[in-house]
């Protein structure tokens, strides 16, 4: 893509050090790490795919295959986990700069973790085979972070759970998330069909809005134990934890994460990165000597992670970087958050217990659980355990009325929550309990009942012969996993609301009955809408009447669903091998037909720049003008471009913006492109909450008004201007800094919420006032 948009190079590497050059000033910047791993080129392809050292080549010798990665981080997980520590692999940077390459690979190239999982699994059956009477578990788990929400990505109905899975806390082994499946598996391809599974259930969720890996966080949890005999003769587990971490792309980092500032717009669309930041830099505060306090509850990723970043884990953090010019400021970024992550120490113990103990130990604490939960713990007792959770001081209780009132009110609140943290712990605790009494073969045969028959295989078979209809996604893991097959005559495309609909497709301008793909008297295809003023698209143009299909013909449904439709007999009957098609495909001949020039060859890079961030804010502006029209907001979004002498600016680069107009009383706005994608964020959940019948169109507080003085007699005498500020128990105003920023307002509820009246200024009052 960069080769294809005249990028230049602004990326060396020499041993551990990774210099970047600055495309306006040529002026570099040196960073040093424990590795730093050429990739851009000095490689050639072998007979079977693999991508290894070109020794002719000038980069020949510093370029870093798929082998040398795994041996100098890969093995040392192996290892840690043998010895029972707990490991976690972090995977960092811009959307397509090469972390899902380094993590998981493609084909022989295999990435750090499918040569981690191989190498367990070999150790097992060479262990076995030598004769050693260990019991081996493996198990996995796979979830997903977005919108602060965690969802259990091998539970197929995970994403309709309102809210997510709850994230709790456990004295000992920290924050969990509860309820997530975690199951038995036993060789690579079993895990590699679980993230298989795992993907397609995220591809479901992420089709709806369009949304990709560069908003959500992924993680798998591997759960390795070894079961066997101490020198005492006691059955003991020594059991480690592995967590392999994807997180959310890092464009634009210096608006989010990298700084650790908070969004704007009270918008949390990538509140986790931000947190993640913030504690990144606390902790390497903490490890030069300062005494921080750690930020881990701000966010569900820093929470599931406190153990990986700051406690009891050997943790590696891999940063992605495109070495592009037109990607600079985001590749800079990324090597900062790395170079302050590296500061970071943390202390990592072997896990290794007696199975009894651990089994007595549940069991105390489900005893002392159930006497809390029987009401036998005074309020003393109670606030003590509450520490750090709420701060009431005594004497605020004891002299102060409506104080002492409200945080009474709050403990009991806090004592409601804490019981069904406690219940939850219990049931947690029993489940773990019988959990350990199972056989290892027990447990595998449940997880296979429950999870049924995969029928990935099957859709794979089905593919090579029936036509069909799959998806495009921004995030190229996610293409693919969403298939229609058009095995019938007709197949009716809607929205679901409509009876006879085949075909569900859910997400902005999708219509009750869409379209209808069709196979026709000779045995061709075709496409045809079935309602007017609908927005449905072939190869970047307008359908309006029935049209044929071909093979790899790009469709668009409503402004979020892209698919491309697939004729197996087609295909196979040509003569020379179709194209591959992207997201990146369809959204430049969408673009061409609305008349944009996509051709990126001679174009500086402020103009790639441009071009970039106008493929990226079309669709987005489709999709804002379909959820204004579905909500009848009135509202329209258009896009213009602004020279910096427009914007006030003497220097700077052109850059895209976004015209806002109210259809009803015509007034304009102009946003920016990043005030744009968090407005838009907000609609998205808004149209979600529409989708689903819940209450989305609530009624705005006024924070500012100017209200009418009278006189006893009801007639008017001045005017007032006052503004409503939310504030703390004392009246002082809250500020960004103080990130009181509530999604959910059932949190509010039967809380005290303090409101500063200020009366800002006062016009046309008799004299006698004044």
């Amino acid at each position: 893509r960069e080769r294809s948009r005249n990028a230049k190079l602004i990326i060396d590497m020499n041993g551990a050090t990774t210099v970047i050059t600055d495309p306006s000033d040529n002026s570099e910047k040196k960073f040093t790490f424990d590795y730093s791993y050429w990739s851009h080129d000095g490689c050639k392809t072998d007979a079977n795919g693999y991508y290894a050292a070109d020794t002719s080549h000038a980069n020949g010798r510093k370029f870093a295959d798929q082998k040398r990665v795994y041996d100098d981080l890969g093995k040392g997980i192996l290892e840690n986990a043998w010895n029972g520590y707990n490991s976690t692999l972090f995977a960092y940077g811009q959307t397509g700069s090469g972390k899902s390459w380094s993590i998981v690979g493609y084909g022989v190239n295999k990435g750090v973790v499918p040569q981690f999982t191989e190498a367990i699994f070999q150790g097992i059956d060479g262990k076995r085979e030598a004769g050693e009477e260990t019991e081996f578990e493996v198990n996995f788990s796979m979830l997903e972070i977005y919108n602060e929400q965690v969802r259990d990505l091998l539970d197929p109905k995970g994403g309709s759970k309102k809210g997510g899975l709850r994230i709790r806390q456990h004295p000992k082994t920290g924050f969990y998330a509860d309820g997530l499946q975690i199951v038995p598996v036993v060789s690579y391809a079993d895990i590699e069909k679980r993230m298989e599974e795992g993907t397609t259930n995220r591809t479901v969720a992420a089709t709806n809005m369009n949304a990709t890996s560069s908003r959500a966080h992924t993680i798998v949890g591997i759960t390795f134990l070894q079961k066997f005999k101490n020198a005492a003769g006691e059955d003991t587990t020594k059991s480690a934890v592995i967590n392999l971490v994807d997180l959310a792309g890092s464009e634009r980092a210096d608006s989010t994460g990298a700084t650790g500032d908070r969004l704007k717009e009270g918008a949390a669309i990538n509140q986790s990165l931000s947190c993640l930041g913030n504690c990144i830099s606390a902790l390497a505060e903490k490890s030069s000597g300062k005494n921080v306090k750690v930020p881990f509850r701000d966010s569900s990723l820093t929470k599931l992670l406190k153990n990986a970043l700051g406690g009891n884990s050997k943790t590696i953090m891999i940063a992605a970087l495109s070495p592009a010019d037109i990607n600079y400021e985001e590749t800079l970024s990324t090597l900062r958050y790395a170079d302050r992550a590296k500061q970071i120490k943390t202390k990592a113990s072997v896990n290794e217990d007696p199975t009894d103990k651990l089994i007595r130990e549940l069991q105390e604490e489900n005893e002392k659980l159930k006497a809390m939960l029987a009401g036998n713990v005074k309020m003393e007792q109670f606030i003590a355990l509450l520490a750090g959770k709420v701060h009431v001081q005594e004497s605020a209780l004891e002299t102060r009325p409506a104080v002492k009132h409200s945080n009474l009110h709050e403990l009991a609140k806090l004592k409601e929550e804490m019981e069904e943290e406690y219940q939850s712990r219990l049931e947690n605790n029993q489940k773990e309990m019988e959990e350990m009494q199972k056989t290892f073969e027990e447990r595998l045969k449940e997880a296979q009942l429950a999870g049924g028959d995969s029928h990935a295989a099957e859709i794979a078979e089905k593919r090579k012969t029936v036509p069909h209809i799959y998806n495009l996604n921004m995030d190229p893991q996610l293409c693919g996993h969403i298939v229609h097959f058009i095995d019938e005559p007709e197949k009716t495309i809607g929205n679901g609301r409509e009876e006879s609909t085949e075909i569900v497709l859910k997400g902005p301008g999708i219509m009750g009955r869409h379209a209808e793909l069709r196979q026709e008297a000779d045995g061709k295809y075709s496409l045809e809408p079935l309602e007017q003023n609908m927005r449905l698209l072939l190869n970047g143009k307008a359908v309006v009447n029935k049209m044929p299909l071909k093979h790899n013909d790009r469709i668009v449904f409503g402004t979020t669903q892209y698919f491309v439709f697939c004729n197996p007999a087609e295909r196979d009957a040509a003569k020379e091998p179709w194209p591959e098609v992207t997201f990146e495909m369809a959204q430049e001949e969408i673009a061409k037909r609305s008349g944009f020039d996509v051709n990126m060859e001679n174009k500086s890079r402020d103009e790639n720049l441009l071009q970039e961030d106008i493929m990226e804010l079309m669709p987005a502006v489709e999709q804002a003008n379909s959820i204004s029209e579905d909500l009848e907001k009135k509202m329209k979004f258009e896009l213009m471009v602004v020279s910096p002498e427009a914007r006030g600016e003497l220097k700077g680069r052109t850059e895209v913006m976004i015209r806002v107009t109210n259809l009803e009383t015509k007034h304009e706005w102009i946003w920016s492109r990043e005030k744009f994608l968090n407005r838009k964020f907000v609609m998205q959940e808004m149209y979600d909450n529409f989708q689903e019948g819940e209450e989305w169109d609530l009624p705005p507080i006024e924070t500012k008004e100017q209200l009418e003085i009278t006189n006893f007699s009801g007639q008017a005498v001045g005017l007032l201007n006052i503004e409503i500020l939310p504030c703390d128990a004392n009246g002082k105003p809250y500020t960004d800094e103080d990130d009181k920023f509530v999604e959910d307002p059932e949190l509010l509820r039967g809380q005290p919420l303090y409101c500063l009246v200020k009366i800002v200024s006062a016009r046309g009052l008799p004299n006698k006032f004044t």
